[in-house]
């Protein structure tokens, strides 16, 4: 029998800022909701600690979760400053490996950078990742939208090998660790 983990990377009120530009799938809060309430196992909260004077910075409004967390029960919140949630202010894979957890549900902000790349990392070490593409949402880079890559974070996961892509329905229907 596996462990599963469910992981949420930086689901926190600066991303609600205009600043950001525009998002996609302003369906992922509640399937981040639906998620929590659903878990039974393991549940890890991860914060991005932006540099001081930044909107996602200890200490300020936008550092704090949204509200859709605050039903969470986490076994582990920390923080990190780079993109993988592997490189935070804990060693989450020693964490992870201590529980005996092979499995990780994974979804949260922005869906082309932290969430990809914790996606990338827990891959390479090894652990059976399905990131909840419904869960997730990015904002337009340049010339592409957030649509765009959120569809070419997916297709990087699925194609490289990195992580399963799965629907909040999914996980609910099928994955140990919820409820649904």
């Amino acid at each position: 029998m596996t462990t599963t983990a469910l992981i949420l990377i930086d689901v926190q009120r600066g991303f609600d800022e205009p600043v950001w530009g525009t998002r996609n799938n302003p369906d992922a809060e509640a399937n981040i909701a639906a998620l929590v309430d659903a878990w039974t196992g393991p549940l890890v909260l991860v914060r991005h600690n932006s540099a001081p004077g930044y909107s996602l910075s200890p200490g300020q409004d936008g550092n704090l979760f949204k509200p859709e967390l605050d039903a969470a029960v986490p076994d582990l919140v920390f923080g990190k400053k780079v993109n993988s949630a592997f490189h935070g202010e804990i060693d989450l894979h020693a964490w992870l490996t201590n529980r005996g957890i092979t499995d990780i549900v994974l979804a949260g902000i922005q869906t082309n950078m932290c969430v990809e790349t914790t996606a990338r990392v827990g891959g390479n070490l090894g652990y059976r990742m399905k990131v909840v593409l419904d869960a997730t949402f990015t904002f337009g880079i340049e010339e592409l939208t957030a649509d765009q890559l959120a569809q070419a974070t997916a297709t990087n996961l699925r194609g490289g090998g990195f992580a399963e892509v799965v629907s909040t329905e999914d996980v609910l229907r099928d994955f140990p660790g919820s409820a649904g």
